[in-house]
């Protein structure tokens, strides 16, 4: 028990210290200026606390997220901080409801090129929002990033991004008594900063995140709700794809509902509290877990220790330069974005390709949203085309003077192309469907089966239809197509056909 407690422990605090400058990096990016880093460092508290206290995944961390920095920073741009807290106090109550109403079962059920797209289109979003630090103390940013990459080489015992954030800090402090202002005007820049005296992060808060009730009218509030939901679809996505992650490394089976209240409690709360909504962040957890954490204990613990670096190193935390944390983000928009994606262009189906790319675009173009939705409508009118062509096969043979046609695989709208101009082309007088290797029926393929008897009656043509819904849910006999055909239409077996046919002299006998 206290070795198990003692793991728990070191974990959170080992996660603690990974989060701690990705916190502070994306509640900057949210506001664009120092008033951010708080709320990040609150965001990576107050949700990373309760969504691992009532989640559904054990070991995930929660915290502020590319996608979810993405989305805040738009709010925070359109309708101002104290409406984005409402926004996500929202998006937090949208999560509950979809945990409730258990949507988990259907929203990791996200194509891969629909999340390689908007994670790339993510990361490019990030970096892009950093060019100003780039331009207004260029000489920080780069040293941040050589720092970085020195650390992913070099060193395993601190994260790279701590140890960018602390050399980061001590550079500049150094050089700003030593080397003097350097500044350009370049050909699109109006001043290129070299070096200069770098801006810091300024007063962090000492006590503990202040209560912000939620007040506003109803206007704004149905105003807001589109916000809302974009942060509770997006982070709940993203809290999921980390919930697989989890699941594939440890061997074990995250509950999807109930991760999805845990994050929304988290949010809720967030939102009350002025922090930025947070989801399941993929590094942290795999640290995490990489560290002994194992339950919902670390992650709470992670939380824990960030409040108290808050309240005991705040003072030391203010001296940190903002475009250190932007040259961290820019490598952290570096690492997020899927190079595998793009090398596999030439070798996956073009339309996969063509999902990746118009996601991306649509991401850094016009909004998360808008990309993941086209994604999604992009990817299942691809997949049904591919069922209509591969997934669905219809057979024919000729029997006892009897056209047969055997369906095969799922009778669904996007097969109704091919069995319309398949049946409808046949001149034999009498025609059979045979459904017995019929997977699935929709209510647009059920209803084909009454089409096809009436076009092909009032041609002077019989269709019979053969074989049982047994396996299919009882579709055809719950609308009534087994009752329209009747019984000298409908037979459950190709043999009874055959033997009613005979009987009543519609074919010779022993053909």
């Amino acid at each position: 028990m206290f070795q198990t407690l003692k793991r728990e422990l070191l974990a959170g605090i080992t996660v603690s210290v990974v989060a701690l400058p990705l916190a502070l990096a994306f509640g900057m990016q949210a506001t664009g200026n120092s008033d951010g880093a708080i709320i990040g460092l609150y965001g990576a508290i107050i949700t990373g606390f309760f969504a691992a206290l009532f989640g559904g995944t054990k070991g995930q961390v929660t915290g502020p997220t590319g996608p979810i920095t993405i989305i805040f920073t738009g709010i925070v741009a359109t309708q101002g901080l104290e409406y984005a807290f409402i926004a996500a106090f929202m998006g937090g109550l949208f999560q509950i409801v979809f945990g409730l109403l258990k949507a988990g079962n259907y929203l990791k059920f996200i194509p891969l090129p629909v999340v390689s797209g908007f994670m790339n289109g993510i990361a490019i979003i990030i970096i892009m929002g950093q060019l100003q630090y780039v331009t207004g103390s260029f000489l920080v940013v780069l040293l941040t990033i050589v720092f970085m990459l020195v650390a992913m080489k070099w060193t395993k015992i601190i994260p790279p991004s701590l140890m960018a954030l602390i050399l980061g800090t001590v550079a500049v402090i150094l050089m700003e008594k030593v080397v003097p202002a350097v500044h350009f005007t370049l050909p699109f820049i109006n001043d290129f900063i070299f070096f200069d005296t770098a801006e810091r992060i300024g007063e962090i808060p000492k006590g503990l995140p202040q209560l912000h009730l939620p007040i506003a009218d109803l206007s704004v509030i149905i105003q807001l709700i589109p916000a809302a939901l974009s942060i509770a679809v997006l982070g709940s996505i993203d809290s999921l794809l980390t919930s697989v992650v989890m699941d594939n490394m440890t061997g074990t089976k995250h509950k999807s509902n109930k991760e999805l209240i845990g994050q929304g409690i988290g949010n809720t709360l967030g939102g009350l509290f002025g922090a930025m909504p947070g989801a399941g962040a993929t590094v942290r957890s795999v640290v995490n877990l990489r560290s002994g954490g194992q339950t919902a204990l670390s992650a709470m613990v992670h939380s824990v220790a960030l409040l108290l670096f808050m309240l005991v190193f705040g003072p030391m935390a203010e001296e940190i330069p903002l475009a250190v944390l932007a040259g961290i983000l820019i490598m952290t928009g570096i690492t997020m974005f899927d190079y595998d994606s793009l090398k596999i262009l030439k070798d996956e189906p073009r339309t996969d390709a063509a999902v990746m790319l118009v996601t991306m675009i649509l991401t850094v173009a016009i909004d998360l949203m808008v990309a993941v939705g086209v994604g999604i409508v992009m990817s299942a009118l691809i997949f049904m085309k591919r069922m209509s062509e591969e997934g669905f096969k219809i057979n024919s043979k000729t029997e006892n003077g009897l056209k047969i046609y055997n369906l095969e695989g799922p009778l669904y709208f996007g097969a109704i192309e091919l069995i319309t101009k398949t049946i409808s082309s046949d001149s034999s007088p009498d025609i059979v469907i045979d459904i017995e290797k019929v997977t699935v029926v929709d209510a647009s393929g059920a209803l084909l089966l009454l089409q096809l008897k009436d076009q092909l009656k009032d041609r002077g043509q019989n269709l019979y239809l053969v074989g049982n819904d047994l396996d299919l849910g009882g579709i055809l006999r719950k609308m009534n197509i087994f009752h329209e055909f009747g019984t000298a239409g409908h037979f459950e077996t190709l043999e009874e056909l055959i033997t009613f046919l005979k009987f009543n002299n519609k074919i010779v006998h022993g053909a």
